[in-house]
């Protein structure tokens, strides 16, 4: 499969989930280029963004693997494969 590059947004709803997401986000390092976290006390939340490099099944299993950590929202975004 081909590469491609991608933004994956992150929203810990749920504080007691940052070490399941660091965990997951840890398992899956190789794909990820940049990572920015930043915590919005007012809102009681995290939010990470990270830019991802792999295949389309390497990044659907990282989403999918947040996606499923309780008190965690997963958005993402892919390029179309790369050359």
């Amino acid at each position: 499969m081909e590469k491609r590059i991608g933004i994956v947004g992150i929203v810990v709803e749920d504080l007691a989930s940052v070490e399941k997401v660091n965990d997951t986000l840890h398992e899956f390092a190789s794909l990820v280029i940049g990572r920015m976290g930043l915590p919005y006390k007012e809102k009681e939340v995290s939010v990470i963004s990270l830019i991802v490099d792999g295949t389309n099944d390497e990044i659907s299993s990282l989403t999918g693997k947040l996606g499923r950590i309780s008190g965690v929202a997963v958005k993402s975004m892919v390029t179309k494969s790369l050359k």
